[in-house]
């Protein structure tokens, strides 16, 4: 008989407070509470009053019958809680959750590679000041994965005024306004592109009033959310990166002079200077979206946790007919089965994109989902736009989505009573099939803004539509949703490497899980204990400080790792982990650039007294990535 030999990855988990103080997915006793529509009788002035004496109240989105709360006194949130949710008004109520570009899309760094993948040619950039021909500026350093862009730009009718320009929403860390590319245009050439939406009347009214009465005085470039403030000035870089990839789609971002720019970026401002964010911010952002003119709303964020207020948010903006762009994610994981949000919120205008490199092959980071991601986009060695004039290479799917929302609003530059439903079905249309796309995206292709622009064209006149949207259908929780919940109680560990964000995880997780069942954990560990115990360790084993998630259900053990091997994963503390359960494993290297993805069962290792995680079928590549990652650390 054939000996079978198991690799492993063996990670040894130490939860203590310091662990739990540093990662989490949600703002401690903070929620989102949606009363039910008026139309049934409820008065929303007497919910909010009743709301008033028992939770503090945050902030109101009274057009969606949403309310931003935080209890009192953490020690009683549960209680509170379960007081909300069984008040008759009340429909739902949900934590305050945390969205990330750092936690979903961590693969998103400085590139050092020399390849522009976008279409500029990095030889001509500021060259001087003389006019270059788009040809030498836009070679084509795409190689295979030619979305026609410069084509498009030919093609796309003349316009004359701001009434032919289309608004962009970047909902994101906010915008410099002051780089040259999104400078006000002058026709002498002595400007920048004109690429940043100015609110015509705030710019012109009275200094601290209202001039337009939207809620929001002075905000003359857009909204800070995370201080409620009319001051979007980026303090992270990677908005200015991903609104310049969006004006990029429409006119060459580094010839000089700057030519006019087709869209304009209303910078959103959602996600702090450490890349995180929370639902209460988003769902306000994309308010403010909607109700002051955006036609596309791109979205280069996001996290594993489902929302449905901001599902509920982003039906608001499907009703006004607007495109929601959204960023796969970066985990090289299938959103088909390990859902990312908002990426795979399922409403016809939602349009999720993976990213492809220049021979228009999926991103060894990318996430992919032959059900819930659309299409692919350039997402790697993208050169673009940072604070303080001047600009970078990234990696992302956050780089791959805004070129698709720029591509979209050239389109709609054409045809701008099309809605965003219509746009996302021309899109997938008219996008290059590539065979090698076939098991990542539905749509089995890469975007084309030529063929786009040419179909659009071609259906001149062709009247707005779009399906009616059914929201008491949505799903009020994961478990509706259809999320991945594995076979055990151990569903996904998720390692966040250097630079990832995250915040406090509530007591109320802590509590929960100290609450398991202790005969649940009993019985458990019998059935482990039953199994050969042998468990000798036979890999070396390293020291490497890091973090880790492990979801359990649907609550969050927080933990630090500190050694690694091909051996095993081990836990030092007493957790009802379900034998046989499977779980997920996404680890970072030391330097937090490269992710592996491996899935096994739970074990029990009585010689440790510990439960594990079994990788049997890790394959050599993962092993052998791991042996490179401990070439330097010190052994345990």
């Amino acid at each position: 008989m054939k000996r079978i030999v198991i690799g492993f990855i063996a990670l040894t988990l130490t939860f203590a407070g310091t662990a739990f103080a540093q990662m989490s997915t949600v703002v401690p006793g903070e929620y989102i509470v949606k009363v039910r529509n008026s139309s049934t009788g409820v008065n929303q002035q007497g919910v909010r009053a009743r709301l008033a004496q028992r939770v503090t109240m945050r902030g109101a989105y009274s057009k969606l019958g949403m309310y931003h709360v935080s209890v009192r006194s953490l020690a009683s949130a549960a209680e509170e809680v379960a007081d909300l949710k069984n008040d008759p008004d009340v429909e739902y109520v949900e934590p305050n959750y945390i969205w990330s570009t750092n936690g979903t899309l961590a693969s998103e760094t400085a590139s050092q590679g020399f390849s522009l993948q976008h279409l500029f040619n990095t030889n001509a950039i500021l060259m001087g000041s003389g006019s270059y021909s788009q040809s030498y500026l836009y070679q084509a350093s795409l190689i295979d994965a030619n979305t026609q862009v410069t084509s498009a730009w030919s093609q796309s009718v003349s316009f004359a005024s701001n009434t032919g320009k289309v608004i962009v929403a970047v909902v994101d860390s906010g915008l410099d306004f002051t780089h040259p590319v999104f400078r006000p245009y002058e026709a002498d050439g002595t400007g920048g592109s004109g690429a940043a939406w100015v609110n015509v009347a705030e710019a012109n009214g009275v200094p601290g009033y209202d001039d337009d009465g939207n809620g929001y005085v002075d905000d003359i470039n857009g909204w800070n959310f995370t201080n409620n403030s009319p001051n979007v000035m980026d303090d992270n870089n990677h908005g200015t990166h991903v609104a310049g990839i969006v004006v990029g789609a429409g006119l060459n971002i580094f010839q000089r002079p700057l030519p006019e720019s087709k869209i304009l970026i209303m910078p959103v401002k959602s996600l702090k200077a450490d890349g995180s964010g929370t639902t209460a911010y988003a769902i306000k952002a994309i308010d403010y979206a909607v109700d002051n003119g955006a036609q596309v709303i791109n979205n280069s964020w996001g996290g594993a946790n489902y929302s449905r207020a901001l599902l509920d948010s982003l039906a608001a903006a499907y009703n006004k007919g607007i495109l929601i762009v959204n960023a796969a994610g970066n985990y090289n994981s299938n959103n088909d089965s390990v859902p990312m949000y908002p990426a795979n919120y399922d409403l016809p205008s939602v349009i999720s994109v993976a990213s492809v490199n220049s021979y228009d092959q999926k991103s060894s980071f990318s996430n992919y989902g032959k059900g819930k991601v659309h299409i692919a986009s350039p997402g790697e060695d993208i050169l673009s736009t940072i604070p303080g004039g001047g600009y970078k290479y990234m990696d992302g799917t956050s780089m791959a989505a805004p070129l698709v929302a720029g591509i979209a609003a050239l389109a709609l530059r054409e045809e701008p009573q099309l809605t965003g439903y219509q746009i996302k079905q021309k899109l997938i249309q008219t996008a290059d099939v590539v065979s090698g796309l076939a098991n990542y995206v539905s749509s089995s292709a890469r975007v084309d803004s030529g063929q786009l622009i040419q179909e659009v064209q071609a259906s001149h006149g062709e009247q707005a539509e779009q399906p009616p949207l059914d929201a008491s259908r949505f799903p009020a929780s994961a478990e509706g949703a259809g999320a991945a919940t594995g076979c055990g109680l151990v569903t996904t560990a998720i390692h966040s490497g250097p630079g990832a964000g995250g915040a406090n995880p509530t007591a109320g997780v802590v509590l929960g899980l100290m609450m398991i069942p202790m005969a649940f954990w009993f019985i458990l560990r019998q059935r482990a204990m039953a199994n050969d115990p042998r468990n000798k360790r036979r890999h070396d084993r390293f020291k490497m400080q890091s973090q880790i998630k492990v979801m359990v259900g649907d609550r969050e053990l927080v933990g630090s790792m500190n050694t690694i091997s091909q051996g095993g994963l081990s836990f030092n503390t007493d957790q009802a982990l379900e034998k046989g359960g499977i779980v997920t494993m996404r680890i970072a290297s030391p330097d937090g650039n490269e992710i592996i993805e491996v899935q096994g069962q739970v074990v029990w290792s009585e010689a440790n007294q510990s439960y594990g995680v079994q990788f049997a079928n890790a394959k050599q590549g993962t092993l052998a990535m791991i042996q490179q990652w401990t070439a330097n650390l010190v052994k345990s």
